[in-house]
């Protein structure tokens, strides 16, 4: 084995960038070119009262057959809503079984109902899939929000790379119309400061800089597009008894402080402090256990029988020949 292929090397390689000072910011995710600020200044951040109407979207996927040229995909987009510190609506979300294909771009297309925004001969994928349904969830959430109210997103505030911004700007009118502000909490952040990542760098200085229990936050960048004012880049730590800080995205015309103060009161859940307990409980709903994807099967093959495809034919073409070589 070189020397470049060992444990040693790989630990020495990791060991230089979590303690080194580099400085140049860049997000490995790549779901938009951000414009860092060049210094980042923590700042203290306040409590403030919650929001008179939360509501919290997540969405969720599974495969549940593979065939490699063709797939069969669940997805679902669940939204819970809270008021008054209770939660009042818990909705799981319709599951969507897709079939997936080079072959099959033109049914996945139709059926996303998105004639118009999406390019005519774009690929679909899971992903596209899962955040069409996801966004659609936050759209009738930010149509049914009183004002005042927060939406929250999983992820970042951009859609999937295939639906123009476009989209997401005619969305984000809306909630601006209606006094509501869409924000997008990313759980585990791309985010980097010299190749390491950028929020557990910021963690370890407010904590030197205001002591452990304090909550921060920190305007990060900006993501430049036809969307209004851009989006702003955040980061922030929502609860004092949290253990890691989160990246939040929100529209360019909010007033970032104010709403991540009004977040805050909504992350101290004792399970998982420091993110929003209503996106908790839609994560939750959304999850799309093993549970589902052998329901969903037993489906088709119930389908299947009614179509008179042979079991031979369907184990031919869904079997999954690795995991049955590593059995034997």
């Amino acid at each position: 084995m070189s020397a470049t292929g060992t444990v040693d090397a790989a630990a020495e390689r990791l060991a230089a960038l979590l303690t080194g000072s580099g400085t140049r910011m860049t997000d490995a995710g790549g779901a938009g070119t951000i414009e860092f600020e060049p210094v980042l200044g923590l700042r203290l951040l306040r409590v403030a009262a919650p929001p008179v109407d939360v509501w919290a979207v997540d969405g969720g996927q599974i495969t549940v057959v593979d065939a490699r040229c063709l797939a069969v995909v669940a997805t679902r987009a669940s939204t819970v809503r809270f008021r008054g510190g209770s939660c009042v609506l818990e909705d799981e979300g319709t599951v969507r079984v897709s079939v997936l294909g080079s072959g099959e771009s033109d049914a996945a297309r139709a059926a996303l109902d998105l004639d118009g925004v999406l390019a005519p001969d774009c690929s679909v994928d899971a992903n596209l899939v899962r955040d069409r349904w996801e966004w659609d969830a936050v759209a009738r959430a930010v149509e049914a929000c009183e004002p005042g109210g927060v939406v929250l997103a999983d992820g970042d505030l951009q859609p999937d790379w295939r639906i123009p911004s476009t989209w997401l700007r005619e969305l984000l009118d809306v909630a601006f119309a209606r006094d509501v502000v869409v924000a997008a909490i990313t759980k585990h952040s791309s985010l980097a400061r010299g190749g390491a990542p950028l929020l557990g760098q910021l963690e370890l200085e407010a904590a030197a800089l205001y002591g452990p229990r304090t909550t921060w936050w920190t305007p990060l960048g900006r993501v430049r597009s036809d969307v209004g004012d851009g989006i702003q880049v955040l980061a922030a730590r929502l609860d004092a008894d949290a253990r890691f800080a989160f990246r939040v995205d929100v529209p360019g015309w909010a007033d970032a402080e104010d709403v991540l103060s009004r977040i805050a009161s909504l992350c101290d859940d004792a399970a998982f402090p420091g993110y929003p307990y209503p996106l908790t409980v839609a994560d939750r709903l959304a999850a799309c256990p093993g549970w589902l994807a052998a329901e969903v099967r037993m489906q088709l093959d119930d389908a299947f029988d009614r179509a008179g495809v042979p079991l031979e034919v369907r184990e031919r073409a869904f079997a999954d020949r690795h995991r049955m070589m590593e059995r034997a």
